[in-house]
């Protein structure tokens, strides 16, 4: 197997971007000409965190940046895993040139604020892993592909993929998106740097990175056990990043109010797939535009305006605060959601007397995949065993902590409604239990 130039550039000073915080991504020509094209480029006026920035302000980092930190932990993890007497011998060239092209590209298939409406799981959607096709099958990328690297759109595309494939390509996908990877690994720490906030930061990236081995069965990387402590760390900061940054009460209330608006441009036969071929400003503006006419010009305004607006908190549920109205509405699909809120709304006019429209009254709930699922080996005495079965840490943040504790059903209203939110909470339950049973 010929090594391969993107690993030699790892230890030269040749050619080299600079991201923060203060990490040197080598380029060679081949991939400098993939980070130079329109594609790649577009990453650059798509945030990472999207409505994140408006609670954190410095969270305006882009896809650009974060791709190429993911590329760099590749040649890092590639490195390591190399050197391994367990590394599958029938991994080719061709698989490690697709594993370094998919990490560099892993996020073309993205458009602005990607996330929110993916979790609302409407029909005709596409997943942002499928859009990416649009970017590597042809065109610019495609070629470079071709005649830089020898290989196809169709093979990054298998990596990129969740399942199929041998069992070397097994192995480096799980580099790719696994319990401890490339971009796990990049988005944390990147993340909680730009938010301003250490939760992010306080695990061992680098003895996670130098434990790296492959499990007894070639199909996946595994730990060895000096990296327990490093791996229940790891997924502490991933936690605290949900709960405090990603699922922040604000930060719901922002996101519940953009999908709001997304869905009454959706439903109107708005065009998503031009939609999401914008970068973010463009797409901000064709939102804005077509915003009066789907009567959600007051949701984007309090988004994207001059002024922010979020919608307050009325009521949250949890598992185990207020259990019994939380499990009518947490895994319910997005259309009902608006629905309920709609006869939430009038029932709220109705005691209150004050005017609330359809719009005023959110429904957020999270969707409902383990967020904090953490199955990985660690090589003890030879053999694996899962991280979970050594650590009662993980087992619990994984599960009870995170997704009993943390993931909570909203409602959220416009600020506005001072008398509405001056309702007794004896009040507000009774009216949305009546609102959940018309709905």
């Amino acid at each position: 197997m010929d090594r391969l130039p993107e690993l030699d550039s790892l230890h030269s000073r040749t050619q080299l971007i600079r991201i923060p915080d203060q990490l040197d991504v080598p380029l060679t020509p081949r991939v400098k000409r993939l980070v130079d094209s329109e594609p790649f480029r577009r990453l650059a006026s798509i945030s990472q965190l999207g409505l994140v920035q408006l609670v954190y302000p410095g969270a305006t980092h882009s896809r650009f940046e974060h791709s190429l930190g993911v590329y760099r932990n590749t040649l890092l993890f590639l490195e390591h895993l190399l050197s391994d007497p367990h590394f599958p011998a029938d991994v080719t060239d061709q698989d490690l040139k697709c594993l370094v092209v998919a990490s560099l590209l892993h996020d073309l298939g993205h458009w602005p604020f990607c996330h929110p409406i993916e979790d609302m799981k409407l029909d005709g959607l596409p997943k942002h892993e499928a859009f990416v096709q649009r970017w590597i099958m042809d065109g610019e990328i495609a070629e470079l592909l071709s005649s830089d690297w020898g290989i196809s759109g169709e093979q990054v595309l298998q990596l990129l993929s969740k399942e199929g494939g041998s069992d070397a390509q097994a192995l480096l996908r799980s580099v790719l998106s696994g319990p401890i990877d490339v971009d796990k690994l990049d988005y944390l720490y990147r993340d909680s740097l730009h938010a301003g906030i250490p939760y992010g930061r306080n695990f061992d990236r680098q003895r996670l990175m130098s434990s790296l081995c492959v499990d007894t069965n070639g199909k996946s990387i595994a730990l060895n056990e000096k990296a327990k402590t490093a791996a229940e760390m790891m997924v502490f900061a991933r936690y605290v990043m949900f709960s405090e940054v990603y699922w922040h009460h604000a930060v719901r209330s922002a996101t519940a109010m953009f999908q709001r608006a997304f869905f009454e441009m959706h439903r109107r036969g708005g065009d998503w797939e031009s939609w999401f071929l914008q970068d973010e400003p463009d797409l901000i503006r064709t939102f804005q535009s077509i915003a009066p006419s789907a009567g959600v010009e007051e949701l984007l305004a309090g988004l994207f305006g001059s002024r922010r607006r979020l919608y307050k908190r009325l009521a949250q549920f949890s598992v185990f605060d207020g259990e019994a109205i939380y499990s009518k509405i947490a895994r319910r699909p997005f259309a009902w959601l608006v629905r309920c809120g709609q006869c939430l709304a009038e029932l709220l006019a109705n005691e209150t007397g004050q005017p609330v429209s359809a719009t005023d009254v959110l429904i957020d709930a999270p969707p409902m995949g383990l967020e904090v699922e953490f199955k990985v080996n660690v090589r003890i005495d030879g053999g694996d065993r899962p991280l979970g079965d050594i650590s009662p840490v993980v087992q619990t943040l994984a599960t009870r902590q995170f997704d009993d504790y943390v993931k909570r059903v909203r409602i959220f209203v416009h600020s506005r409604l001072t008398k509405v939110r001056d309702l007794e909470l004896a009040t507000i339950h009774d009216l949305l239990e009546r609102a959940i049973q018309k709905t």
